[in-house]
């Protein structure tokens, strides 16, 4: 670890601490932590843990958002410092304390190992409530690519979308030349519905996207 992403990893720890026990100038920041009891935060498969991000976490995260291979179809983009990363998640805290929350962000783990390592991150993005609809995306550290745990992680959101949020449709865009996400997609029971030219600003250029989505009678269909 660089010694400024150590110094900043404290200054998370500070900031953490502050929130939660100041008082009324920081009500927004203390309710956030207060609600957190209260929303869903933590979701178990076979093999796999999906939680809620914490302070601790942005380390893993901001090496994950590092890698080339994980921004090669990606249009966040690599992170030039690490307080780029604090920003995102920190955001991704917030959205914790919404009511009702409208973006859940899970960080991914493995469960049976005696360490629980960082896999990834996963999210769902609600959209108006009238349409019932969200939006899912995932990200999955290089060498766990090829287990199934983007599979698992996946349906294991989709199944927290429409039994818990009552969701009617959950849709995921992709790169026409991912095939590695296409597969996962397919596999958790999405169709693929249309494509839309040139509208992600790749490293590499304009790239095509397809539309994938999940109806709820599709899955409840199975």
């Amino acid at each position: 670890m660089k010694k400024k992403e150590a110094i900043n990893f404290r200054r998370w720890h500070a900031l953490r601490d502050k929130h939660s026990l100041q008082g009324s100038g920081h009500r927004g920041c203390k309710k956030a932590w207060n609600s957190f009891s209260m929303i869903k935060t933590e979701l178990l498969t076979a093999r796999l843990s999906l939680k809620k991000p914490v302070w601790e976490d942005i380390m893993s995260i901001h090496h994950l958002h590092s890698l080339a291979e994980t921004d090669q179809y990606n249009t966040l983009g690599i992170p030039q410092h690490v307080e780029e990363t604090e920003n995102v998640v920190k955001e991704w805290i917030q959205a914790y304390a919404q009511e009702p929350v409208s973006y859940y962000t899970f960080v991914i783990r493995e469960v049976n190992m005696s360490i629980s390592a960082f896999v990834g991150v996963i999210a769902l993005k609600l959209g108006s409530p009238k349409y019932k609809i969200a939006e899912v995306w995932y990200k999955v550290l290089p060498q766990h690519w090829g287990k199934g745990y983007a599979t698992e992680a996946l349906l294991s959101l989709i199944d927290f979308g429409f039994k818990e949020l009552k969701l009617h449709r959950i849709e995921a865009g992709c790169a026409v030349d991912n095939l590695a996400s296409i597969r996962v997609l397919e596999k958790v029971g999405m169709q693929r519905e249309g494509r839309k030219r040139k509208i992600l600003p790749l490293k590499s250029g304009w790239s095509d996207n397809y539309g994938y989505a999940i109806l709820e009678e599709d899955y409840t269909g199975k």
